[in-house]
Order: structure tokens, then sequence, then C-alpha cells
């Protein structure tokens, strides 16, 4: 069998074209197996979620399982248990982000000046950011405990508890244990993203405005803190739609009591889900709290492109 010359020149005809699409498509190849991952972990559950919130999906009714519409969501506009977690949600990670933002801030200005042991201070900062959220859950519980704890015993030789008490199981005081665990949990990564921001700064701007008399609260406010406003929204922004949603404290330290005085929405999403058994309330609720983030998302976004602008 020959070959013609008409068919040897269209396979030269066609390799280039065969190359140049080889070419175009590789970086997708490459990409292909990290976007089937994202799809498959990602995509394919949340898609599941959502439709979730609108069927009654109880495992302990074996005839549940039908489309219901929005009756999850009637309820849940009648649920006096979700507002208390809404507020509940609201001052701590409110009161969470503004404590680890300040410490965090405070300590990046003390590691970006230079002096002896900088690195071992560097990285005892950082440590707690390694210790995994319910080992750390599990130890400040113990911290907080009456008997073996010692911070009830300080805040009783300070004179601030009558008695060494239990301040995990306190309506009043409750809150604080997560709080303060999550604080000392969560400083690091304010610490670390600050100090990148920090040493990004120009030090010719502190050199020119030391010789034009400026103080340091005047260089901190005219320099320091307009170059780190981006990076403050967007850290913000991080902490706090990562603090609304994280619940291993609160599940390891308190489990949303007493009466419910620690329950957040994302733990109320837990309860629901693994011990009422109703994934489909449970996706309700989550998907509410989607659309609250989403919300606020954006109007971090747009504030952090206003400071952009600015500049």
């Amino acid at each position: 069998m020959t070959i013609s010359a008409d068919m040897i020149d269209m396979r030269r005809d066609r390799r280039p074209w065969l190359r140049r699409l080889a070419d175009a498509s590789e970086p997708y190849l490459y990409s292909a197996p990290s976007l089937i991952l994202i799809i498959a972990v990602m995509l394919v559950p949340l898609t599941l979620g959502v439709s979730y919130a609108f069927r009654d999906i109880q495992l302990l009714n074996p005839f549940s399982g039908g489309f219901i519409g929005l009756e999850h969501f009637r309820e849940l506009a009648g649920d006096a248990a979700f507002y208390g977690a809404l507020r509940n949600t609201l001052w701590w990670t409110g009161a969470s982000v503004v404590l680890q933002f300040v410490f965090g801030l405070i300590l990046a200005l003390l590691l970006d000046k230079p002096f002896p042991g900088r690195a071992i201070a560097q990285a005892l900062v950082f440590l707690p950011w390694a210790v995994p959220s319910f080992l750390a859950g599990l130890n400040w519980a113990w911290l907080f405990n009456p008997v073996i704890g010692p911070i009830p015993h300080w805040l009783f030789a300070l004179g601030l508890m009558q008695a060494p008490g239990n301040i995990l199981s306190d309506p009043n005081y409750a809150m604080w244990g997560p709080i303060v665990a999550n604080v000392w949990w969560g400083i690091p990564f304010f610490a670390i993203t600050l100090l990148a921001a920090l040493q990004a700064i120009p030090r010719d701007l502190y050199e020119a405005a030391s010789i034009d008399g400026a103080g340091w609260f005047q260089r901190f406010r005219s320099i320091t803190l307009p170059f780190l406003a981006p990076t403050i929204a967007i850290t913000v922004l991080l902490r706090t739609v990562w603090i609304s949603n994280f619940a291993d404290l609160i599940v390891v330290m308190t489990n949303g009591g007493p009466a419910d005085r620690t329950q957040i929405v994302a733990s109320y999403i837990f309860t629901t889900a693994f011990k009422r058994l109703d994934f489909g309330y449970a996706s309700a609720i989550a998907l509410v709290l989607l659309a609250l983030l989403l919300a606020y998302s954006m109007l971090i976004i747009l504030l952090r492109q206003t400071l952009l602008n600015k500049d």
C-alpha cells in the first residue's frame, strides 16, 4: 500500500493544528485533577446542602425526603433558639475579632522592631496557631476548671470573684471562656499578616517623617495605618467569616450551654444535624448563615476597594 502525496500533505497540514491544540489545552489538563477535586469536595456538598434546605430530610423519619419548599424557612422565622444563637454569634464573633486584631497588631508592631531573640519571640507568638483547635479547647477547659484549673483561683486572688467558681457554667460569663481561648488561638493570624504588611512599608517614609518632627503616634496614624488599612480589611473579613463558622472551641468547652448562652449559629447547625438528625432544617439554617456572610463580605470588599482607591 502506497501513501499518496496528497495524504502526506494533509498530515503535514494537521500537525501544526494538533500541536497548537495540545499547547493550548496543556494548562487545563494539568489543572484538571485539582478542578475535579474541588468540584467533588466543595461544589457537590454545597449543591446537596442547598437542596436539603428545601426538603424534609430527617434520619429518624423513614417517610421523610420529600420536597417541602420554604417550610423550613417559615419555621426558622419563628425559631427563638435561632435568634438567640444569632445574637450569641454576633457577640462571639465581634469580641473575638476585635481582641485578636488589637493584640495581633500590638505583637506585629513589637516584632517589627529588631531586638535580641526576635526569632525566638516570633516562634512563640506563632505557636498557638499550630495547636489543633480541639486540643486548644480541652486545654482551656482545664484552665477554667474550678478544681484543677488556675484561672478561677487567680481571679479570686485578684478579688474579681467571690469564690473560685466554674466560669463556663455561669450564664453571665460562660461566653468569655471560649472567647479567651479563641483570642489566644487566633492572635497569630493577625500577627503574621500585619507583620508582613508592616515590613513592606518603605522605611524612607518614617525617616522623612522623623526629620519633619513627627512623633510616634503621628507616624503611626499618617503612615502605618493607611498602609495597613487594605490588609486590615481583608484579614478582618477572613477572620469574621472563619469565626462565624467556627464552633470547635464552643462544642468542646461548653457544648452550647449553660441554657444555650454560648450556642452560636454554627453549633446550632451541628446540634440540629448530628444530634437531632434533622439535616433539612440544619441546611436551611446554614443557607441563611451563608447569605448573611456573603452580604457582610461584599460590604468589606467594597470598603477595601474604597481604601485602595484613596491611595
